[in-house]
């Protein structure tokens, strides 16, 4: 079961082609869920987003997907995830969050996304869209922080047509040059690895300053 999951990762050129070809129109649909999921579940930061988008633009390129469809609806579904996320946070949120009975949200994330918050304050929601994981607690934390609900929508919409802007025409520009069409694995791993990146970092830091 992991091992088909890190496959879908590595490989997700040849199984969102699969879909492509199997799907059809459907497809916009399935992405658009996915990347709702991703950004509006707590208890789903492990479904791909950046390098989703990335691929998918790829896809656009060869003309296999319509790129005004692809960044209308995705941008649309990361809008709303993070909108279905804030309101989990604002009504459930309180009582969730200092509970250490909710086996489902892992609280090293959420004190992670915590002290992210302390450092950008409410730019938190577009600066960690480019950041996995973090990018999944942050609306959360919103709510359960009340923030005030047009300045989170604000930031909302800012970060996610950011995110979906830049990621999709990355790929719709970049991912059907030859040499990246030819290592197209090794891209998207790399993608992986820049975006996880600075979320590792922040939680090496944090874990050598409790050391300390």
């Amino acid at each position: 079961m992991i091992w088909r999951f890190i496959d879908f990762f590595i490989h997700l050129d040849v199984h969102l082609g699969a879909m492509i070809r199997t799907a059809g129109p459907w497809t916009y649909l399935a992405l658009c869920l996915i990347i709702f999921c991703e950004t509006g579940l707590v208890v789903t930061p492990f479904l791909p987003g950046d390098s989703l988008l990335f691929v998918a633009g790829a896809f656009a390129a060869t003309s296999a997907l319509d790129i005004r469809s692809l960044l209308f609806s995705l941008s649309v579904a990361a809008v709303a995830g993070n909108m279905a996320n804030y309101q989990i946070g604002y009504l459930v949120g309180p009582k969730v969050f200092h509970s250490n009975r909710v086996r489902l949200l892992n609280r090293r994330h959420l004190e992670e996304t915590h002290r992210f918050y302390e450092k950008w304050g409410p730019l938190t929601i577009v600066v960690s869209r480019f950041m996995p994981i973090i990018r999944t607690f942050a609306p959360f934390l919103a709510g359960v922080g009340k923030m005030t609900y047009w300045r989170f929508s604000l930031y909302n919409i800012v970060g996610s047509l950011a995110w979906v802007v830049i990621l999709t025409l990355g790929g719709y520009f970049f991912g059907n040059i030859p040499a990246v069409r030819k290592n197209f694995t090794l891209v998207i791993l790399a993608i992986i690895v820049i975006s996880v990146l600075p979320s590792a970092i922040a939680f090496l830091r944090a874990r050598a300053k409790r050391a300390k």
